[in-house]
C-alpha cells in the first residue's frame, strides 16, 4: 500500500523465487514436453499398419519447429521476438490441422496452439495476441475445408494418434498456464498481505494516534498509541473536541475550520482525562470532507519551549538592567575620575609650590592612569547607552576636517611613541557635514588607535577623508600585520579582540563596535579589508556630507601645531598632505 506516494518494499527472503522466473521455467518444461511428445506421435505413425501420407509427416514436422525455435530462444524478454514465437505457433499449429483434414481433422486441436503457448508467459498482452492468431489460424483452416483444398483426413490408428497427440500438447500447455495463472495470484496475494500487515504494525505501532476525522468532526478510524489524558472510545463516539477539556474545545472545532478551509492546521490543548499535560493536534485536509490528523503529546516539548522563553526573557531582562545600569553611571563614574585627573594636573603644574621629582612622577602616572581608566570607561558606557537605545546624537554642520585634524593631534603622542608615521591625507576645500562632531572624533580616536596598536615600529598609518555624491567617506588605512579571517568575522562586535594577548591588553574590544554603531546611528556603514602580513584598512561611509571640496581662501587646512619638521621629499605631496613623523 502506499505511503506518503510510495509503494511499500518488502524484502525477499533468500532462495525464493519470482514469478517470472517461474513462468519461463515452466514454460520451457512445457516445450520440452510438447517436443517429446511429437517425436513419440511420429515413432508411434512409423509403425501404424499401412501407408502413412506426406501431408501427416509435414504436419507431425511442422509442429516440432515453433517448438524448436521457443527452445533455441529461451527466456529472453524481447517482446518483438516473443509476438514473432507466437506467430510461428499459429502458423505451423494452422498448417498442421489444414493438411489433416482442417477444422474437424485429427489435428485440429493445434489450431489453440498459440493460445497454449502464451499461457506460459507472464503476460496478458501475450495471451491476447494468442488468442487473436488462434481465431485467425482457425479461420484459414474451416475456410481451407470448406473450399475443398484440405487433404483427406487420417482414419484408423492414425487418426486417433493424431488427435491423441494434439489434444494432449495443447491441454498440457493450457493447463500448465492456468497453474501459473493462480501461482502468480497467489504469490501477489501473498505479497500484498504482507505488507498490508507490515503497515498495520507500523501504524498501530505508533507512538502517535492517527485519526480519520469526517467533515463534521466525527472520528472514523483510530490507530496508533493515544497521548496520556485521550480516551479512544470518547472519540470515537463523541467527536474529536471531546478529547479537550471545556475551555479548549472552542479551540480544537476551530482548527477543524481552518484544516476544512485551508487545507491544514495546527492546534494544541489540555486533554479531557489529564488537564496538566498538552496535547497537540495536526490535521490535515485530503478530501473535501475527510481529514487526517496525528495527535501527540507534547508536554515535554510546550515545558521546555516555556523554559527557554523564560530564561530568554530573564538573560533579556539581566542584559537591559546592566546597560541601564552603566548608562545610569555615567555622571557618578565620570564626577571622581575627572576630580583625580583636575587635582593631578594641579599637581603636575606646580600650581600651589614645588614637589619632589618624586611627587612629580607620581602626579603624572596618577594623570595617565586617570585618562586611561577615563578613555575606558567612556568606550563602556557610549556602547551601554547604545544597546539601551539611550544614545542620542548631536547633530550639527561642522567642517569635518576640524574634527579629524584635532583626533590626530591627541593620537600623535601615541604614534610617536610607537614609532609609527602618522600622516593625514584631507582635501583643500571644506568638507561640511551635518553630523555629531564628538562621534566623528571618536570614529577617528578609534580607528587610529587600533592601527597604531597593531602597526609595527617604522610602519606608517594614513587617514583619509574625502566626500562625494551627499557621503562622507572616512579610510583608516595601516601597514601592520593584519588580521586572520578567523578574527575578521568577529571583529566589530562588542568585546572581540584580535591579535595576540598583548594587543589585546591594551583595550576593551569596544573600539570597532563602537565605530559601526556609530556609522549605523549616522545611516551609514563600516567596512574593513584586510590580510595578514599586508595591513589593514577601515572604510566609514556616512550619508551627512552637505559641501564638499569648496576651495578654503582664508585659512589653511591644519593650523600650526608644532609638527617636527617635514623631510624635503613628503613636502612634494602637497599642502593636503600632514605628515606626523616619530622623532630619530
Amino acid at each position: 500500500m502506499p505511503i506518503d506516494g510510495a509503494p511499500l518494499q518488502t524484502g525477499s527472503r533468500p532462495g525464493q523465487v519470482s514469478s517470472s522466473t517461474g513462468a519461463f521455467g515452466a514454460a520451457h518444461l512445457w516445450r520440452l514436453g510438447w517436443l517429446a511428445t511429437v517425436i513419440f506421435a511420429t515413432g508411434a505413425a512409423a509403425f501404424t499398419p499401412g501407408v502413412v501420407g506426406g501431408p501427416v509427416w509435414l504436419a507431425l514436422a511442422a509442429g516440432a519447429v515453433p517448438a524448436l525455435a521457443a527452445l533455441a530462444v529461451g527466456d529472453r524478454r524481447d517482446e518483438r521476438l516473443q509476438s514473432l514465437i507466437l506467430v510461428l505457433w499459429a502458423t505451423c499449429g494452422a498448417g498442421a490441422a489444414v493438411v489433416t483434414g482442417g477444422v474437424s481433422g485429427a489435428m485440429s486441436a493445434w489450431i489453440l496452439a498459440p493460445v497454449a503457448a502464451a499461457s506460459t508467459l507472464s503476460s496478458p498482452r501475450r495471451l491476447a495476441e494468442g488468442a487473436s492468431l488462434s481465431l485467425i489460424g482457425g479461420a484459414v483452416a474451416a475456410l481451407t475445408q470448406l473450399s475443398g483444398l484440405a487433404p483427406p483426413a487420417p482414419t484408423g490408428p492414425l487418426a486417433f494418434i493424431l488427435g491423441f497427440l494434439s489434444v494432449a500438447t495443447v491441454g498440457v500447455g493450457l493447463a500448465s498456464g492456468l497453474i501459473l495463472t493462480h501461482r502468480r495470484a497467489g504469490e501477489r496475494d501473498n505479497r500484498h498481505v504482507g505488507e498490508l500487515n507490515t503497515l498495520q504494525t507500523l501504524v498501530d505501532g505508533a507512538p502517535q494516534l492517527l485519526l480519520v476525522v469526517a467533515s463534521n468532526g466525527l472520528v472514523r478510524t483510530v490507530r496508533g498509541a493515544a497521548p496520556r489524558g485521550v480516551a479512544t472510545s470518547n472519540l470515537v463516539s463523541e467527536g474529536l473536541a471531546s478529547a479537550a477539556v471545556a475551555g479548549d474545545r472552542q479551540k480544537v472545532s476551530a482548527a477543524l475550520a481552518s484544516a476544512l478551509d485551508g487545507g491544514e492546521a495546527s492546534v494544541a490543548f489540555a486533554p479531557l482525562l489529564d488537564p496538566t499535560r498538552t496535547v497537540c493536534l495536526d490535521l490535515r485536509q485530503v478530501s473535501p470532507d475527510l481529514l487526517v490528523g496525528v495527535m501527540r503529546d507534547a508536554t515535554i516539548e510546550r515545558a521546555r519551549e516555556t523554559a527557554l522563553q523564560q530564561a530568554r526573557a530573564e538573560a533579556e531582562g539581566l542584559a537591559a538592567g546592566r546597560a541601564r545600569f552603566l548608562a545610569n553611571m555615567s555622571h557618578e563614574l565620570r564626577t571622581p575620575l575627572n576630580a583625580i585627573m583636575g587635582f593631578s594636573d594641579i599637581m603636575r603644574a606646580r600650581m600651589f609650590g614645588p614637589l619632589t621629582d618624586r611627587y612629580g612622577e607620581y602626579a603624572e602616572l596618577i594623570h595617565e592612569s586617570g585618562r586611561h581608566l577615563l578613555d575606558l570607561i567612556n568606550d563602556v558606557l557610549d556602547m551601554s547607552k547604545i544597546e539601551a537605545e539611550r544614545f542620542e546624537l548631536q547633530r550639527g554642520e561642522f567642517d569635518a576636517r576640524e574634527a579629524v585634524t584635532a583626533a590626530m593631534r591627541l593620537l600623535r603622542v601615541q604614534a610617536d611613541a610607537a614609532g609609527v608615521q602618522l600622516r593625514g591625507v584631507l582635501p583643500p576645500g571644506e568638507l561640511e557635514v551635518d553630523a555629531d562632531r564628538r562621534a566623528l572624533k571618536q570614529i577617528v580616536l578609534n580607528l587610529v588607535s587600533n592601527a597604531l596598536k597593531f602597526t609595527p615600529r617604522g610602519g606608517q598609518v594614513t587617514v583619509t577623508a574625502d566626500g562625494h555624491d551627499g557621503e562622507f567617506e572616512l579610510v583608516v588605512a595601516d601597514t601592520g600585520v593584519g588580521i586572520s579571517p578567523e578574527d575578521l568575522e568577529r571583529l566589530g562586535r562588542p568585546y572581540e579582540q584580535a591579535g595576540g594577548v598583548d594587543q589585546r591588553a591594551k583595550g576593551t574590544g569596544l573600539g570597532l563596535s563602537l565605530v559601526r554603531a556609530f556609522a549605523k546611528l549616522h545611516g551609514g556603514e563600516m567596512n574593513i579589508e584586510s590580510r595578514l602580513g599586508a595591513g589593514t584598512s577601515v572604510s566609514v561611509r556616512m550619508p551627512v556630507l552637505l559641501r564638499a571640496s569648496r576651495p578654503a581662501m582664508e585659512a589653511p587646512l591644519l593650523e600650526p601645531m608644532s609638527l617636527p619638521e617635514v623631510e624635503p621629499e613628503e613636502s612634494e605631496l602637497g599642502p593636503n598632505v600632514v605628515k606626523f613623523a616619530p622623532p630619530r
